[in-house]
C-alpha cells in the first residue's frame, strides 16, 4: 500500500488560520465594523435608543441643584381645595400672589400662564397694576402644519399687562422625537433666560443641541403650594422668600404617570426611573438652573462620534490581535461595562454627552465577529486533525487531539516510543503468481493489511506508514501512551491471532498459508515532520527505528512471529509474556544484542 498523497500536516495550513492572514482578516472586520457603527448613528431609531441611553446615564448620581434655583410656586391640589375655586381662577387672585410674593422679597416673579385673552375687566385691571419690570408672563409659539402650508402660531399675552411693565417669556418646552423634554431651549426669549435677565446679565449661549441636566424626579425643584405663597406671613417661614426667582404654574402634588398623561406635564430623563411626568414650571425652573450653574451637557461633534467609533473598534482589534479566551472575555468587559462608565464620566465631570451605543456596537462586532472567525477556523482545524488522524490513530486518540491541538507540537522532538515492524512472509512469490491478477493480489493485501491495522488502532498506536507489504507503527507520538511498550506487544499479539484467522479462510479457498513477521522495539527517536517543504510526513526515525527493522528481518532466521529488543523487555519488567531467545548480531551494529519472543 502507498502513502497518502496529501500529508495530514497540511490541514494546519489551510483558511485564515496563519497569524498574519488572522490579523488581516481582524483588521478588514475593524473597518467594516466602524463604518457599519457609523451608519446605525445615523439611523432614526439609532438616535432614538442613543437618547434612552442619556436618560439612564444622565441620572445616575446627578450634580447637586444649585442654591439659586428659582422656586416653583405649585398650582396643586391642596391650593385648589384651600381656594375653593373654579378653574380658571379670577386673574385678581394672581395679582394678589404677585403682590404677596413681591412684599416677601421674591427678586423677580415668573406666570407659567398665558393671559392672551381678556377676562372681566375689574381682575384684568387688578391684574395689570400688580405687574412691575420684575414680572415675566408666559407667551406661546405653535407650529401648526396643514398639507398647504406650515404656520408659526404665536400666542402674547393681553397687551394691558404688557404696558403695565410685564415682559414676555416663550414657555414652549422643546421636544425630541419621542416626545421627552431633553433640550436645553435655544432661543434667547425663553421664560427662564427671560426671568434671569430681569435682575442680572444674559444667560451663557449654549451650543446647538445642549441637553437639559435634571436633578431628580417631578417635585425635586423646590416647591410650595400656591395658598402658601399667598400668605407667605402665615405659612412660610420669615425670609423664605427674599432675594429668590419664583415660577407659578400648575405643578400637581400626585405627578401624574408617564401612561395617563397630564395638563403641562412631560416626559424627562427623570421620567425612566420615576416614571412620572414632570410639570412645564419645574421644566422652567430646571432651565434657568442650568443655565445659572453652567449644567447643561453638550454633545459631542459628528467628528468627535467617527473618531471613538474608530478608535473602539481599533481597541477591539488590538486585544483581539493574539486571540485566546482571556483576550475575549477581556474584551466583552471593556465593551459591556468599561465604554458606557467612560462615556458616564464624560457626561458627569466634562458635561460631554459622547453616545456609547455606536462605539459599543464597533466593538462587539469586532470582537464577536472575530471569535466566530477564530471558533470557525477552530472548527475546521479539529475537522481536518479529525479526518486526517483517524486513518493512522485509534478514535479515542483522535478526539483527544481533536479536543487539544495544542498537545501536537510543530517540528521535531525527541520522545521514547516503542516501534513496530510487521512484514508478509512470503507476499513476494504470491504477487510473482498472481502478475495476470492484480484486483485478486490487491483484495488479498487489502484483507492482510485490514485487521493488521486494526490490532495497531486497538491498542492506541500510531501508522506510521504501509512499505508495499510492510507496516510500522508506533506508540507514544504524538499523544502520550505511558504503556506504550505493553500496547506493542499486545498488537503484535492481535497481528498473530488475526493471521492465524486468516489462514483458516485462506485455506478453504485454496490458498497456501500466509506467515508474518514482527519487529518490536524502544528507544528515543526523533519523531515530527519529516521530508521537504514541498511533501513530508509525520514520522520517526532513530536507532531505536532502525533496530525494530533489522529485529523484523530476524524473525525468518529464528523461526518465530515476533522478536522484541532488549529495551522493550527491560521497559516491560518480568512477567511480560517475553522470553529470552539469546543474543544476536545485528546487521550494522558493532555490538551483539539480547532478543526477545513471545512466551
Amino acid at each position: 500500500m502507498t502513502t497518502p498523497s496529501r500529508p495530514w500536516w497540511s490541514v494546519l495550513q489551510e483558511g485564515p488560520s496563519t497569524p498574519r492572514r488572522r490579523q488581516a482578516g481582524l483588521a478588514a472586520l475593524a473597518v467594516v465594523a466602524a463604518m457599519t457603527a457609523t451608519g446605525l448613528a445615523q439611523w432614526p431609531a439609532w438616535q432614538l435608543l442613543e437618547a434612552r441611553v442619556f436618560d439612564h446615564l444622565s441620572m445616575i448620581a446627578p450634580p447637586s441643584m444649585p442654591e439659586d434655583t428659582p422656586l416653583v410656586v405649585a398650582i396643586d391640589e391642596p391650593s385648589f381645595a384651600e381656594l375653593g375655586q373654579q378653574w380658571p381662577w379670577p386673574r385678581d387672585t394672581h395679582a394678589r400672589l404677585v403682590m404677596a410674593l413681591r412684599d416677601a422679597g421674591a427678586r423677580s416673579i415668573a406666570l407659567d400662564m398665558v393671559f392672551a385673552e381678556p377676562s372681566q375687566p375689574g381682575p384684568d385691571a387688578a391684574l395689570a397694576d400688580a405687574m412691575r419690570a420684575d414680572t415675566v408672563l408666559a407667551a406661546d409659539e405653535r407650529v401648526l402644519e396643514t398639507p398647504q402650508a406650515v404656520q408659526l402660531l404665536r400666542t402674547d399675552p393681553l397687551p394691558l399687562l404688557l404696558e403695565a411693565g410685564a415682559v414676555a417669556g416663550l414657555s414652549t418646552i422643546p421636544l425630541d422625537r419621542d416626545g421627552t423634554a431633553r433640550r436645553l431651549p435655544e432661543r434667547p426669549d425663553t421664560l427662564a433666560r427671560v426671568l434671569l435677565a430681569r435682575h442680572g446679565p444674559a444667560a451663557p449661549v449654549a451650543p446647538p443641541g445642549a441637553l437639559l441636566q435634571f436633578y431628580g424626579p417631578a417635585r425635586s425643584v423646590p416647591t410650595v403650594s400656591y395658598y402658601q405663597a399667598l400668605d407667605p406671613p402665615t405659612f412660610l417661614p420669615p425670609g423664605f422668600l427674599a432675594g429668590r426667582d419664583v415660577i407659578v404654574g400648575l405643578s400637581l402634588q400626585a405627578a401624574p404617570s408617564a401612561d395617563q398623561g397630564g395638563p403641562d406635564a412631560f416626559a424627562t430623563p427623570a421620567t425612566v426611573r420615576s416614571g412620572a411626568l414632570v410639570a412645564g414650571v419645574e421644566i422652567h425652573a430646571t432651565v434657568a438652573a442650568n443655565l445659572l450653574a453652567g449644567d447643561w451637557i453638550r454633545p459631542a461633534s459628528a467628528l468627535a462620534r467617527i473618531a471613538a467609533i474608530c478608535a473602539t473598534s481599533a481597541l477591539a482589534a488590538l486585544l483581539m490581535w493574539r486571540g485566546g479566551r482571556t483576550r475575549l472575555i477581556l474584551s466583552l468587559v471593556l465593551g459591556l461595562a468599561v465604554l458606557p462608565l467612560a462615556c458616564w464620566l464624560a457626561l458627569r465631570l466634562g458635561r460631554l454627552w459622547l453616545p456609547p451605543l455606536a462605539p459599543m456596537a464597533a466593538f462587539a462586532v469586532t470582537t464577536v465577529g472575530q471569535t466566530l472567525r477564530d471558533f470557525a477556523t477552530e472548527r475546521r482545524l479539529r475537522a481536518g486533525l479529525t479526518r486526517a488522524f483517524s486513518h493512522y490513530l485509534a478514535p479515542a486518540l483522535v478526539e483527544r487531539l481533536a479536543a487539544d491541538p495544542g498537545a501536537l507540537r510543530l517540528g521535531g522532538e525527541s520522545r521514547e516510543i516503542t516501534v513496530l515492524f510487521c512484514d508478509i512472509r512470503g507476499f513476494t512469490t504470491l504477487a510473482e503468481h498472481l502478475q495476470a491478477e492484480p484486483e485478486r493480489l490487491t483484495t488479498i493485501l487489502h484483507r492482510l493489511m485490514e485487521p493488521l491495522s486494526q490490532a495497531v488502532l486497538d491498542e492506541n498506536g500510531t501508522i506510521d506508514k504501509y512499505i508495499g507489504d510492510c507496516l510500522m507503527a508506533f506508540w507514544n507520538a504524538p499523544l502520550e501512551v505511558p504503556d506504550h511498550a505493553a500496547r506493542a506487544i499486545a498488537a503484535g499479539r492481535r497481528m498473530i491471532a488475526a493471521v492465524a484467522a486468516l489462514n483458516a479462510e485462506f485455506a478453504r479457498e485454496g490458498m497456501a498459508p500466509l506467515a508474518i513477521g514482527i519487529g518490536i522495539n524502544t528507544g528515543a527517536c526523533i519523531v515530527g515532520n519529516m521530508g521537504s517543504g514541498a511533501r513530508f510526513d509525520y514520522s520517526a526515525i532513530g536507532d531505536a527505528v532502525n533496530l525494530a527493522a533489522r529485529l523484523e528481518g530476524m524473525t525468518k532466521e529464528w523461526g518465530v512471529p515476533l522478536i522484541a529488543g532488549e529495551a522493550t523487555a527491560a521497559v516491560l519488567g518480568p512477567g511480560a509474556g517475553l522470553r529470552p531467545l539469546g543474543e544476536a548480531k545485528v546487521r550494522g551494529r558493532a555490538t551483539a544484542t539480547r532478543i526477545f519472543a513471545l512466551a
